[in-house]
């Protein structure tokens, strides 16, 4: 039996480590289990976007600009590199941006959402004129991008070195219990454990969550060289992207969206396909993506959905681009509501994501499980 802890955490994507970060800041002496040797799971197979601009009134607006500043936070104390400025949704048609008008004149002013609607002139001279092709694009002033491969292993770090987290990796935990886990790496004791594993619904607390229904959604992603020097800072996304995400997806003026979408590009739809491209550090861009739910998704890639990606990239961009690298992104989906905090034993919780957007509203998430913890206490 190893020295005690208060708090062990299993899974060491963004939700294990922001739950690490809020409690190990509290002076908990906190230890993070992660059965591979680096996070390989849904928080670095993403785009690295923390939208708030997506993100419906309510809960989920709050968290993810609570969530901004934290990753705030992080910028300055693990080093990370981090674009705050903003992200572009490009309207390509009319009903797009009427949609876009729509939200700045309605929504966003009574919900704050900063943002601004460039046209005309102010589009043409975004980035040189290279969007020009475009009918409007909504800045969203206080959305962020990063590039998970990376940003990640320097939170570890962090964690690791100046809050005294204490890190297993390759280390498969079997099983847990009131202030016991049982893993490859040898028995420990917590007076609280939390299960942040994923879209894994199978290996620890399985009846617990299955309560839950969850699903998991496999996504189609691409890493790509542009043809041409665009030399992007921001995250972009189109006008595919306001019937996926809350802010517009409620708003009447989505409805003639949908069906346009509906009428001329139905494959799109039918593979929830809603482009989402996010610069690296090294010039190239990430690019997807599809959604595909099931309880066990397949593992086999649609080529025809891949050619699709490309040939709406292709056309927001502006320029060709070369695929040098694909992947399956995957995340847990379509539980109860878009998150779950769930105590499945006195001590023991799961904290679940039911949506695709933990990098945007995980870290405040994470602020609040842990205060109602200690709280319980």
């Amino acid at each position: 039996m190893t020295n005690h802890s208060d708090l062990l955490i299993v899974g060491a994507g963004i939700l294990g480590l922001s739950h690490a970060y809020a409690a190990a800041k509290r002076g908990l002496r906190v230890r993070v289990f992660e059965r591979s040797a680096t996070p390989q799971g849904a928080s670095v197979r993403n785009f690295g976007q923390a939208l708030v601009t997506g993100q419906p009134p309510g809960t989920m607006l709050e968290l993810a600009r609570a969530s901004r500043e934290i990753w705030a936070d992080w910028q300055q104390l693990a080093g990370l590199q981090l674009k705050r400025n903003g992200s572009y949704l490009f309207a390509r048609t009319e009903a797009e941006e009427q949609l876009l008008e729509a939200f700045c004149t309605g929504r966003a002013r009574e919900h704050g959402y900063r943002v601004e609607l460039l046209q005309g002139a102010a589009l043409n001279d975004l980035y040189g004129g290279q969007f020009r092709h475009h009918r409007a694009a909504l800045h969203g002033l206080d959305d962020q991008q990063l590039y998970s491969r990376e940003a990640l292993p320097m939170l570890i770090d962090y964690l690791r070195r100046d809050l005294g987290v204490q890190f297993h990796f390759s280390t498969l935990v079997r099983d847990i219990e009131p202030g016991l886990l049982r893993s490859t790496a040898g028995t420990f004791q917590a007076s609280r454990i939390l299960l942040c594993s994923g879209h894994d619904y199978q290996t620890l607390l399985a009846e617990q969550i299955a309560v839950l229904q969850p699903q998991i959604c496999r996504l189609q992603m691409l890493r790509a060289r542009p043809q041409v020097n665009l030399n992007l800072q921001h995250a972009l996304l189109t006008g595919l992207s306001c019937v996926h995400y809350g802010a517009f997806a409620d708003l009447p003026e989505a409805e003639a969206v949908q069906a346009q979408i509906l009428r001329e590009a139905a494959h799109l739809h039918e593979h929830g396909i809603h482009l989402l491209i996010s610069p690296t550090p090294y010039g190239e861009l990430i690019i997807g993506d599809s959604h595909d739910y099931g309880s066990d998704p397949s593992p086999f890639n649609s080529e025809q959905v891949d050619s699709w990606l490309l040939e709406l990239a292709e056309q927001t961009l502006g320029c060709k681009v070369q695929v040098v690298e694909r992947w399956q992104g995957v995340y847990g989906a379509r539980g109860p509501g878009p998150f779950s905090f769930l105590q499945a034993m006195p001590g023991v919780h799961a904290a679940l994501m039911h949506t695709g957007v933990g990098m945007s509203v995980g870290p405040a998430l994470a602020e609040r499980n842990i205060a109602q913890l200690l709280e319980e206490a």
